[in-house]
């Protein structure tokens, strides 16, 4: 464990995957683990695709877009891990180690790496953490999933009106607020809708135009219902 790591252990025990666990066993837990901290610059790449995922990265600052390339290099975002979220744990808890997605920093991100293997395996000192741990991991991939399904929900809707109008209902609903700020731009909107960053800014001026939704940058107001919002 890194002297980077004990800096931060006083903001791990309020994460979701370290929750139950105290500020005693998370230190045994990082040295135990051999947990360590990287930073990355905005839009560098975290992970390749088909690169072997040891390890489960943890969001301590800024955001990590997970992203899936055709082979004609058009991109799509299939997720956004913000603070205190989790990536990678589909393949590092898995039985297929090789990411089938490719991993951005959405912003300078600092990630704390868990090797999670010997979580799984349970390391020979038997450490007491280790079910919490594992409890607290198959919450965070159930509330991944449910992510997920809110990006099929809203892709899968025709035009791209409703998507845009799925997108921000969702978002307003999360903030629980008609007013919200969304961590991605343009280009990175696009690529989440599966839409031409062109066609989006205008339907979105559109929209605006017509009084439905108002906007500065990133952050929107939703003026009248949007798919049966109240």
């Amino acid at each position: 464990m890194n002297d980077l790591v004990k800096d931060y252990i006083d903001e791990f025990r309020h994460i979701p995957l370290f929750l139950g666990i105290s500020k005693t066993e998370l230190l045994s837990m990082m040295e135990c683990l051999g947990s360590y901290i990287k930073t990355y610059k905005k839009s560098e790449i975290i992970l390749l695709v088909n690169r072997t995922v040891k390890c489960v990265g943890v969001v301590l600052t800024g955001s990590v877009m997970m992203v899936k390339e055709d082979i004609w290099g058009n991109k799509t975002i299939l997720a956004v891990i913000e603070k205190d979220e989790i990536f990678g744990e589909t393949f590092a808890c898995g039985s297929i180690l090789s990411a089938s997605v490719t991993y951005i920093a959405g912003k300078e991100a600092k990630i704390l790496y868990l090797p999670f293997d010997q979580v799984m395996n349970t390391c020979t000192r038997s450490c007491a953490f280790h079910h919490r741990l594992i409890e607290n991991m198959v919450t965070a991939i159930a509330n991944k999933n449910v992510q997920l399904m809110e990006k099929l929900e809203i892709t899968t809707k025709k035009s791209l009106r409703e998507k845009i109008s799925s997108f921000l209902s969702i978002q307003a609903q999360k903030n629980h607020s008609k007013y919200f700020t969304v961590t991605m731009g343009r280009t990175e909107l696009a690529e989440y809708l599966c839409a031409d960053r062109s066609a989006l800014t205008r339907e979105l001026n559109t929209m605006k135009k017509e009084g439905l939704i108002d906007f500065e940058k990133n952050t929107f107001k939703i003026i009248v219902p949007l798919m049966g919002d109240e």
